[in-house]
């Protein structure tokens, strides 16, 4: 056998191991509930032990948390290559638009995306895991908005724009998800559908008037 190869034989079986726990975990917590699940029964439907579970997690919510902070990760990189004449709010949107094409084959590489978008309503209906979710949001609006401010050669702190932009995008994210959680089809259309209709009523909605008289 080739040493050279070696190396890249033991990452693959790294990853299906941690692929099959991240499957197992978040199929158990979106049918047993992610309080009432156990690490141990998540090692054992993965067919391993709890010491290997926390070899690749730090605990259950790290599990949760992991293909999203993947899609986080490909968020950002989005963001600072959209083109320069792109308006920040233009920038943000399309981003997150063409994002859900392509972290969508990503995802499907760990997991099935269904699973995945089954995972945000979990988060949404699990206060603890929702606590986390809007700190983690926070910090990622933060890390967005610092980057929104260097495309636009903006000091961050003497200029509220980037992180009013940001806030603004940040807030439309947060009630999409949440109508979307709450209706009735699971999939990456359905939500790419809703993200793209309510960013788009952004502008009118803070540049017009709404009263018919």
């Amino acid at each position: 056998m080739d040493t050279a190869s070696r190396p890249g034989l033991r990452e693959r079986k790294k990853q299906r191991t941690r692929d099959a726990l991240l499957r197992a975990a978040l199929e158990l917590f979106s049918t047993k509930g992610y309080e009432a699940t156990t690490v141990d029964e998540i090692a054992e439907a993965a067919d391993v032990s709890q010491r290997t579970f926390f070899r690749y997690f730090a605990g259950k919510e790290d599990a949760v948390f992991f293909v999203q902070s993947l899609a986080e990760s490909h968020f950002v990189d989005a963001v600072r290559a959209r083109p320069p004449h792109e308006a920040p709010l233009e920038a943000l949107r399309q981003a997150v638009l063409e994002g859900w094409d392509g972290i969508g084959r990503a995802v499907e590489e760990i997991i099935p995306t269904e699973l995945h978008l089954r995972t945000y309503r979990l988060i949404e209906s699990t206060p603890v895991l929702f606590a986390t979710h809007l700190r983690r949001s926070a910090e990622l609006e933060e890390e967005i908005a610092h980057i929104i401010a260097e495309r636009e050669g903006l000091d961050i702190d003497a200029d509220p724009r980037p992180r009013v932009a940001v806030a603004v995008f940040g807030g439309v994210m947060r009630v999409t998800e949440r109508l979307w959680c709450a209706g009735r089809e699971i999939s990456v259309a359905a939500i790419r559908e809703l993200t793209a209709r309510y960013l788009d009523a952004v502008g009118p909605a803070l540049a017009e008037r709404w009263r018919a008289d």
